[in-house]
């Protein structure tokens, strides 16, 4: 068993494993279930996946919230609010769920508006690698955090946006025209804020912590999780009855209303996802370390999850081989990791120096 201490590298280390290993196969059921492999599977539109597969990581989420009672409170500060006297970090955890609760179909929507999945999730990544650089900059200034961003993390996030940007060089013109497209350029403005603001409370909370006062990562993600969900789930009712006949609603209602046959396997690939939700958010979450170091860590991981899945569809489903930009990303994906190693080193030992986190125990033979 591979014993792990809270805000160690081994436990760091552990989370990658687990959203790799995840994102894998729920990257591997998304080619499969929308035509991007050659397995006989009848192919669901992008609303279709978007709807079932979201409803599947939903359960899974709220199952395991539920089930572990992870949403029992976990705080000694608490607010009045009328008749109820209830915890004062829920002033922005469940704002934080409803950013959630946006970032989720965004996602979804930037991929059906854009004519180029690739330039789509390049954007996605490398905004969220820039996001959360930011945030630890305002947080910094606002004296919320008070560590430095090492000149390695620095280094890190230069070749993490040139490995998510590699395959943009071979974009055609065409695959931009979501300049041009006012939907798009919403929905990409939307996605970018909810998710600044979610980096931004998810920080808030660790940073923010009095000395000796828990911090509870399993009870945000409760919280956080039951909020987008109730969210999701409002808005999912006001679009089905709402009536209008734009596009992305009428492909939603026809999703709703007329289930796809494979329905329940796009539901368990979306459990799959829900999975890997744990994984992330811990990693953004993770103990003493900056927004920028966690930030790179969770969209490296997702970057080199996806190449792996596109092998893993190449050689068991006949989907494509990845590209030579493909590789080049991985490459420098690779570069990013080894500034990121250093970066780890001195952080680790900084906080074993300051009593923040255990030392690591010594293997003996």
């Amino acid at each position: 068993m591979w014993k792990t201490t809270e805000g160690s590298t081994g436990r760091l280390l552990q989370l990658c494993l687990g959203y790799f290993f995840f994102y894998v196969i729920f990257g591997v059921a998304t080619k499969c279930f929308t035509g991007k492999a050659a397995i006989v599977v009848p192919i669901m539109n992008d609303m279709e996946f978007l709807v079932w597969s979201t409803l599947g990581g939903s359960l899974i989420c709220l199952i395991v919230v539920f089930a572990a009672r992870w949403y029992r409170t976990k705080t000694d500060r608490f607010i009045q609010a009328g008749p109820l006297t209830i915890p004062a970090e829920y002033a922005y955890i469940i704002p934080s769920g409803i950013c959630t609760a946006i970032v989720i179909p965004t996602t979804t929507l930037m991929y059906m508006l854009l004519k180029s999945v690739m330039v789509a999730m390049v954007i996605m990544r490398a905004s969220v690698i820039v996001i959360c650089r930011v945030v630890d900059e305002a947080q910094i200034r606002q004296g919320i955090l008070r560590k430095t961003v090492y000149r390695e993390e620095n280094i890190a996030v230069v070749f993490a946006i040139a490995a998510a940007c590699t395959q943009i060089f071979l974009a055609k013109s065409e695959d931009f025209d979501f300049l041009s497209n006012a939907a798009a350029m919403a929905v990409l403005s939307t996605y970018i804020v909810a998710y600044m603001f979610r980096i931004y409370i998810m920080n808030y909370y660790k940073n923010t912590r009095p000395k000796g006062a828990p911090l509870d990562n399993k009870w945000f993600f409760a919280i956080e999780q039951i909020a987008a969900s109730v969210t999701m789930a409002l808005v999912a009712l006001l679009l089905f009855f709402c009536g209008l006949q734009l596009k992305p609603i009428v492909l939603f209602h026809a999703a709703v209303a007329q289930p796809h046959a494979q329905w329940f396997p796009a539901s368990l690939a979306g459990a799959v996802y829900g999975t890997v939700a744990f994984f992330s958010v811990f990693i953004f979450m993770f103990k003493g370390r900056t927004a920028t170091f966690a930030g790179l860590v969770n969209r490296l991981t997702s970057l080199v999850a996806g190449t792996t899945a596109t092998l893993v569809s190449f050689y068991i489903f006949g989907g494509r081989f990845p590209s030579k930009a493909d590789w080049c990303s991985l490459a420098l994906i690779l570069v990013a990791v080894g500034f990121l190693t250093v970066a780890e080193k001195k952080r680790a030992a900084e906080l074993v120096a300051a009593k923040e986190i255990e030392a690591q125990p010594e293997k003996t033979g």
